[in-house]
């Protein structure tokens, strides 16, 4: 006796929910983005804006946060609650989220401004190098941080340091989100930033996809669980 199959069983079945979620989640990263997005299409595209570039950017952390766990809990979910596992996310996270998001957003202005203004004060030609060299060291801690404190409820210091050591630890997911944020700064150079927006949530499930290993360390190492 052939065992019966549930609607959505089947491979066009699982295609669709996973379109559906994907669209869901992208809506509600738009949405939850859109305040400062908005601000920032106002702002010139110069570096004495940098102060303000950082406050528009603020709710994208969050959001990125919640849209990781929206992600990642769709392999776990037993119906078809894409919005719903978004918002529990962006509920348990955006504290956290922000702890980790906005120093490092302070931290990337001061770069670009010291880097706008380097001609004007002065400074040796390293300087340059070793300024942009710092900003990819903060983003790709922020990355990490960002993905350890989506899923893991530890105090900010601990998820810092965490997020650090795994850059050398692990250092192939560090040139995997090395890749990813080459991609997205060239889709927002050579396209525009609407063109990235549009896509966000495929770009944090290649996020997703690439800290996998950094995910499951913490589990076994780091967690009561474990």
């Amino acid at each position: 006796m052939t065992e019966r199959r549930e609607y959505g069983d089947g491979p066009l079945g699982r295609g669709a929910s996973a379109v559906y979620w994907y669209l869901v989640v992208e809506l509600l990263l738009v949405l939850t983005s859109l305040p400062g997005l908005l601000a920032l299409t106002l702002l010139d595209r110069s570096v004495t804006n940098a102060p303000l570039v950082v406050l528009c950017l603020l709710p994208l952390g969050p959001a990125a946060s919640a849209g990781l766990y929206a992600l990642r809990g769709r392999a776990k979910a037993d119906a078809l609650t894409p919005a719903a596992s978004f918002w529990r996310g962006y509920r348990q996270n955006w504290a956290d989220a922000l702890r980790v998001w906005a120093p490092a957003l302070v931290v990337l202005g001061i770069v670009a401004v010291s880097l706008g203004g380097l001609r004007a004060a002065g400074v040796p030609g390293w300087f340059a190098p070793a300024l942009v060299v710092i900003g990819v060291g903060v983003l790709l801690w922020l990355v990490n941080a960002l993905v350890i404190v989506s899923f893991f409820g530890f105090r900010t210091r601990d998820a810092a340091r965490l997020a650090a050591y795994y850059l050398a630890a692990r250092p192939l997911v560090t040139l995997g989100s090395l890749s990813l944020l080459v991609l997205a700064a060239g889709m927002v150079v050579l396209v525009t930033e609407v063109v990235f927006g549009l896509l966000a949530v495929v770009w944090l499930a290649l996020v997703l996809r690439n800290a996998t290993a950094v995910l499951t360390d913490v589990e076994v190492r780091f967690t009561a669980s474990a």
